[in-house]
Order: structure tokens, then sequence, then C-alpha cells
């Protein structure tokens, strides 16, 4: 019993390593900011414009102020942990690949203006925990679907443009490339990572379909 607790608690730090990084890095990069009064905004995607370009790689670490970071900070932590921790095996390319679709989104698609945050990773990793869950059809994901929607199913709203008139600078564009995305890798890799448990019975009706098959194949 005390190997298993230790195995698992070092599954959960390992799961909780690789977002940790990510945000401490997004606080130095604020950090920076704040004590040298600088304004690191144009490293954040612009739209159809070449400058914006960097912004795929670099805007999630940006943000527009401690508030703006705080906000960020706590969804990308517990999200970005139950992604390694449950899709331990698919999680790095799952999150690259959100990042990078994301980005593009937004520079293709998004309002000529500086999309900085990273806000949305955070719509990509809830959109991919919770469509992956269902479409794997597995009990534990899908309780962690469940999950999700409970905590941060209210995001949905910030993908909606117009939906907080008076705050323009929500980039509604970032949450929406987010949430596509997510969705889009989620059907992506549903063939790998973890699956639904078969039960005896069901194997047995597909080695019993398997036999039928080869006693009188078709060959049409």
């Amino acid at each position: 019993m005390p190997l298993e607790k230790n195995q698992e608690k070092s599954r959960w730090i390992a799961a909780f390593t690789i977002p940790f990084f990510l945000v401490v890095l997004m606080w130095i990069v604020r950090f920076v900011e704040s004590v040298f009064g600088i304004d690191l905004g144009f490293l954040g995607v612009h739209p159809l414009h070449a400058d914006g370009l960097p912004g795929i790689l670099l805007s999630p670490f940006i943000h527009e102020g401690w508030k703006h970071l705080g906000a960020n900070t706590v969804p990308f932590l517990v999200l970005g942990t139950a992604l390694f921790y449950f899709y331990r095996e698919l999680a790095l390319k799952v999150l690259i690949f959100v990042w990078l679709m994301t980005g593009i989104w937004v520079w293709f698609g998004g309002r000529d203006a500086w999309h900085i945050g990273a806000s949305g990773i955070i719509y990509g990793m809830a959109s991919f925990l919770f469509f992956s869950g269902l479409i794997r059809k597995n009990n534990g994901l899908a309780a962690l679907a469940l999950v999700v929607v409970f905590l941060y199913g209210s995001l949905i709203w910030g993908a909606i443009p117009g939906f907080f008139p008076k705050q323009e600078h929500i980039s509604w564009e970032s949450h929406l490339g987010g949430l596509f995305s997510g969705l889009v890798i989620a059907f992506y890799y549903r063939h790998e990572g973890p699956q639904r448990k078969k039960y005896s019975w069901e194997l047995e009706e597909e080695s019993d379909e398997e036999d039928a098959y080869w006693e009188n194949p078709d060959f049409s």
C-alpha cells in the first residue's frame, strides 16, 4: 500500500510539473514588466500582421496585469494537471496542438488588435477534457468531464462575441479558438490514450464475430 501511495503521489507531482513551470514563466514575465516598467504586449498575436506571428507562441505568457494573470493561474494549473495526469501519454501533444491551433486561429480570424493571455489555452484544455471524456465513454473520464463542466462550464459565455459588451478588451476569438481546437484534438486522438474498459462478454462477442467472419468471409 505505501508503494502504491508513493507511485500515485509521484504521478500527481509529474502531472503538476509542466503546468507549474509554464505558470512560473508567466509570472516571471509579468514581474519583469512591472519592475522595469515595460509593456510586452507587442509579443501578442496581431491578426494578419507579420509582427503578430511570434505571438502564436509567445502571447500566452503575456498578460494585461496582475489581475489578468491571477485569473488565469488557477484554471491553468488545475486543467493542466488534470490533462497530464489522466492523459499522460498524450498530454504534451495535446497542449502543443491546442497552443498552436488557438494562436493560428486568432492570427487568421481575430480583430485588428493585440491578443494576449493564456485564456485560449485554458479554454482548449477544458474543451479537450470535456469532449474527450464523452467520446471515449470511459466512466472515470466522463466523471472528469462533468467536473470540468461544474468548475468551468461558465467559460462558454466568454467565447460568444458581444457577450461582454463593456469589456471589449476580452479576446473572445482566443476563447472560441481554444474551444474549437480542444474539440478537434479530442476527436483526432479518440483512439489513443486511456480507453473504456471492455468487459469479458464484449470481448467474447468480438471473438465470435471474428470467427464468424473467417468462416464466411465477404470479399465483395
